[in-house]
């Protein structure tokens, strides 16, 4: 979870928010679409969650002085993209393959460096 402020915002990368699911999916999506939410918001769908992308790991919003993703599995593996490589769609979409897993793996955590 992310939360934007005013002051935030103006700090960002084309002000973008980076998902990653545990199937080694990602994107990068424009904060314009999201509405601002006040006391009692429900929500707002971020991606197209499916058996073949897995449930969000990580959401990051993207700062001006990052430029790599790395992305760690649960068996070990660790892999290191440019950020730019990562596709930027709408909200409610799946994402790209980001990080090819072996089977039975998944996403553990990422960081953006």
């Amino acid at each position: 979870m992310e939360i934007i402020t005013k002051g935030k915002e103006q700090q960002t990368v084309d002000n973008k928010l980076l998902v990653v699911t545990e199937n080694g999916f990602g994107k990068k999506t424009d904060l314009k679409y999201y509405k601002l939410q006040k006391r009692g918001g429900t929500g707002i769908k971020t991606a197209k969650i499916i058996n073949k992308t897995g449930d969000i790991v990580a959401s990051r919003i993207l700062k001006a002085e990052q430029e790599d993703l790395i992305a760690i599995s649960q068996k070990g593996q660790v892999i290191r993209t440019k950020l730019k490589d990562i596709s930027s769609l709408g909200r409610a979409t799946q994402g790209v393959k980001v990080m090819k897993l072996a089977q039975g793996d998944k996403v553990a955590s990422v960081a953006c460096i």
